[in-house]
């Protein structure tokens, strides 16, 4: 049954109005189609049936092969009404059943019929449905008939060839681009809609070749073209052809930029703002040439009609991210839109004063954001309190004006997004702004005492932990913590108690006055914070007496845990009391391979609180943890990188086994990760043996073997090698897993004292440049392309050979290099013949490495590159070039 579409009135609640198919079923419609089979056809009837048709089609009801075919063979009777209305009705149906081949002969002829007839209203429908639902072998015999219908006097029956011309170039492209003659044609019609869609298609036709659609642009923008639509039209065309141009980027050498200029001065608004946009997008684009253009925005932003104005707003916001100065002409026509009845508009208007206000500005714009803010929904005081932290690091002698309103949005009624976007600030504030600190501490502080939000709450006192002992005066954030163990729920308290606990290792002063505190924490409610305050007490030394910490206690409050929370929590779990006390030096730090590659996967980016994500510590530490603990590599130093899990053998295989590589400055360590997937076998001395043959720069210097590897427990085994110190060496290894089999009883769970010795082959591994480099972004491109400076940069040119796409060549280099896309760079637009990709990363050796790479067409498929690559060392920019050349 249809879902009913049921609509509201905002003005009044009290009143609904229902839609007229609110109840209808399918099966009775299906009855009432019958009505199409009557001798004498009633027009509105049958109206009013396709209308249900059309209803249901629209609500994702499905029809079935059989009920389709009833409705199309009774709809294609309606042909011999004469009734207008209902004709369009009926073309309407046919396109959404969308006939089989066999089933479409049937309405071929009158379709055909009706395309060469007197009534234009006919003619032009006849053309959108036979586009539709025709094949390549039909096209061909109506060809002639949509060639002279695409210069039809007709502007209606004109377009629709041309519309129907644009689809078919999906899937007969061939036969379209042999009207190339007759669209040329219609692009001088003096319709407007006509020219429209000429233009669209003829773009399309030429599209793959980058001189044709030049001579076009070239020939168009003499003066030719009177539709406005199509105006905007061939200014996305233009500024297309000067994306590719790889001319300079100063006015005399950008090919047609006094065309965008001209379009500023033409009567139609769409137009105007179609060049002004158009301009400010220009690749290195001078304050010279984005005069005019922000000029026209300037006037559109006092404009009577709101989608002008915020057209207008929205695109100098754009714009004052890159070229703030030049928008600071506006700045009092955009005063004005803060008080604009549209919020979407007052919201644009303040983020872009924030963005290009000066120093003096500043409190000024505070009192009128002030009022602002209480109209506005928290998706947009979110974007206005990014703006505001954004303006704080820009500013930062206006901290204090700032925080202060910060804090005061803090304390007033919002959302949890919106708070946490606060909370957030505040904290990135404090800790880029030392005058900032004790401030923003004592805003969160007071944020704390009627906070509704148990992470937010849980998360503030976890930063005054860390932060509050290295004030000037620690002891006035106590009373706030130690409320919280009052007032809260028992999440907040256990955090409470942690923050006390941090309080009193690092301040030897406070400890007394902490230690009493705890103490009453000893008889909470919740075994949590009873537990948390006992295990405090005894570390910190409860005796009362006032000592320094030690380091091993610091560690222990403020370090991270050295064996994986989920092997804690089965080894607590496994534990059975007695008089031995709990060791936790019997929990194993093997890391199962499972829960990393989840955590891998569902990895987010830190919070601006930095506070430490429950659960499992992040993959890198517990890799760097687990590999430091093995004697065997010990010695290896550092870890610079780990991959992400490489599968070695098929899916529901016997065994199961993927591999981490582990890089080190001087080594590479192979972690196989191995599942016994056979209920009864029991896997012992199991290792894999690498043969490194085709890795000539390696050799094995140590193998970690897994002692046993019951069914449906994974383990480890490790192989190690040793490599050129610093160097990006690559090679191929193929892999044998070797073990002693042992057949496990089903009813005891023991195995046999006697095993097997077996092998099981595991895929090649390879060790290729990508995995030298770490994904590692950076915010703003350009500022570190600059600060890195020339000292090593590196440029050249290649040819990548024949591609399916521009979009396939970049994500081909994105990978050989395993570097960050920055700025959404990787995204290519559709039908590009050009683009600019940039990357970021840090190579072996901790090198931060930066990468501009400029792809274009050479030809119908040939792509050609070109690589500047900035680093901190000469020979890593000359091994990014290599890498290249070799890939």
């Amino acid at each position: 049954m249809a879902q009913p579409l049921v609509k509201k009135d905002d003005d009044r609640d009290d009143e609904v109005d229902y839609s007229p198919f609110l109840g209808i079923e399918k099966g009775a419609v299906l009855q009432e189609a019958r009505v199409f089979n009557d001798p004498q056809l009633d027009p509105r009837r049958c109206s009013q049936v396709i209308t249900k048709l059309l209803y249901l089609l629209n609500q994702g009801e499905t029809f079935t092969k059989v009920e389709a075919t009833e409705v199309f063979f009774a709809v294609t009777k309606l042909f011999q009404s004469r009734d207008m209305g209902l004709r369009r009705m009926v073309y309407v149906i046919i396109k959404e059943l969308s006939p089989s081949a066999d089933e479409v002969i049937i309405v071929t002829s009158s379709l055909m019929k009706d395309m060469t007839s007197k009534t234009d209203m006919y003619r032009a429908n006849a053309i959108r449905v036979l586009c539709r639902i025709t094949d390549g072998t039909l096209l061909t015999q109506i060809e002639r008939y949509l060639k002279q219908a695409i210069v039809d006097k007709n502007p209606v029956v004109a377009s629709a060839a041309l519309v129907s011309g644009i689809h078919l170039l999906q899937t007969n492209p061939e036969i379209v681009k042999r009207w190339s003659n007759e669209v040329q044609e219609a692009v001088q019609s003096r319709a407007a809609l006509v020219q429209f869609h000429a233009l669209a298609l003829l773009h399309q036709i030429r599209q793959n070749d980058r001189l044709a659609v030049n001579k076009l642009v070239s020939s168009l923008t003499r003066g030719s073209v009177r539709s406005p639509l199509a105006q905007c039209l061939l200014i996305r065309y233009t500024s297309q052809v000067i994306r590719e141009s790889t001319n300079g980027t100063q006015t005399g050498d950008r090919p047609f930029y006094d065309f965008l200029e001209g379009c500023l001065r033409h009567k139609a608004e769409m137009v105007i703002f179609e060049a002004a946009r158009a301009i400010t997008e220009l690749n290195g684009v001078t304050s010279r040439e984005l005069t005019p253009a922000i000029t026209v925005l300037q006037l559109f932003l006092s404009s009577s009609k709101p989608v002008l104005r915020f057209a207008a707003v929205r695109t100098l916001n754009k714009v004052a991210m890159s070229h703030p100065m030049a928008v600071t002409n506006c700045n009092i026509d955009m005063e004005s839109l803060i008080s604009d009845q549209n919020r979407s508009i007052a919201t644009l208007a303040i983020t872009t004063l924030l963005k290009t206000g000066n120093e003096s500005s500043v409190d000024r714009l505070m009192k009128q954001i002030t009022n602002f803010m209480s109209d506005i929904a928290d998706e947009f005081k979110i974007v206005v309190v990014d703006a505001i932290r954004s303006l704080c690091l820009k500013f930062p002698l206006k901290h204090r004006s700032l925080m202060n309103f910060l804090s005061n949005i803090l304390r007033e009624e919002g959302g949890f997004e919106y708070k946490k976007a606060i909370v957030d600030s505040i904290v990135i504030l404090i800790k880029d702004i030392p005058e900032a600190k004790e401030s923003g501490l004592l805003h969160l502080c007071e944020f704390i005492e009627d906070c509704e939000f148990t992470y937010l709450s849980t998360q503030i006192l976890h930063f005054l932990g860390i932060e509050g002992p290295k004030t000037s005066d620690p002891s006035k954030y106590i009373r706030y913590i130690y409320n919280r163990v009052h007032l809260e729920n028992a999440t907040v308290r256990a955090g409470a108690v942690s923050t006390l606990a941090k309080f009193g290792a690092m301040v030897d002063g406070l400890k007394p006055r902490i230690f009493v505190l705890l103490r009453r924490c000893l008889f909470d409610n919740d075994d949590e914070v009873r537990d948390r305050a006992t295990l405090y007490l005894n570390t910190l030394g409860g005796d009362g007496a006032v000592v320094e910490t030690d380091e091993g206690v610091k560690e222990f409050l403020f370090g991270s845990l050295d064996v994986p929370l989920v092997n804690l929590e089965n080894s607590l779990k496994n534990y059975d009391p007695s008089e031995k006390a709990f060791d936790i030096n019997s929990v194993p730090k093997d890391v199962k391979t499972q829960p990393l590659a989840e955590k891998k996967a569902t990895s987010k980016k830190p919070t601006g609180l930095g506070a430490p994500p429950p659960g499992p510590p992040s993959t890198v530490d517990a890799y760097e943890k687990l590999l430091s603990s093995i004697p065997e590599f010990a010695s290896f130093g550092k870890l610079f990188k780990s991959s992400a899990p490489v599968e070695s053998t098929e899916a529901e295989t016997e065994y199961a086994v993927n591999v981490v590589k582990h890089i080190f400055d001087g080594h590479v360590v192979f972690q196989y990760n191995c599942t016994n997937t056979i209920p009864e076998q029991l896997l012992e001395n199991v290792t894999v043996i690498v043969d490194a043959s085709e890795a000539e720069e390696f050799a094995e210097v140590a193998s970690k073997p897994l002692r046993q590897l019951p069914y449906d427990s994974p383990g480890q085994t490790f192989v190690a090698f040793e490599k050129p110190e610093g160097v990006s060496a690559v090679g191929k290894f193929s892999n044998m897993l070797r073990f002693i089999v042992k057949e496990v009883d089903p009813s005891t769970g023991e195995a046999e004292d006697d095993g097997v010795e077996d092998e099981y082959q595991l895929e090649d591994l390879e060790l290729v440049a990508a995995d030298y480099m770490l994904k590692v972004g950076v915010s703003n491109f350009r500022n570190a392309w600059e600060s890195v400076g020339v000292d090593f940069e590196r440029v050249d040119e290649y040819g990548l050979g024949p591609r399916d796409s521009l979009a396939e060549a970049v994500n081909a280099v994105i990978n050989l290099l395993g570097m960050q896309p920055c700025e959404g760079t990787e995204v290519v637009p559709p039908n590009s013949r050009s683009h600019t990709c940039l990357l970021s990363g840090v190579y072996l050796g901790n090198v931060k490495v930066l990468v501009r790479l400029q792809f274009g067409l050479d030809g119908p498929k040939d792509v050609a590159m070109k690589l500047a690559v900035r680093s901190e060392d000469e020979t890593v920019s000359d091994t990014i070039h290599e890498i290249v050349a070799s890939g």
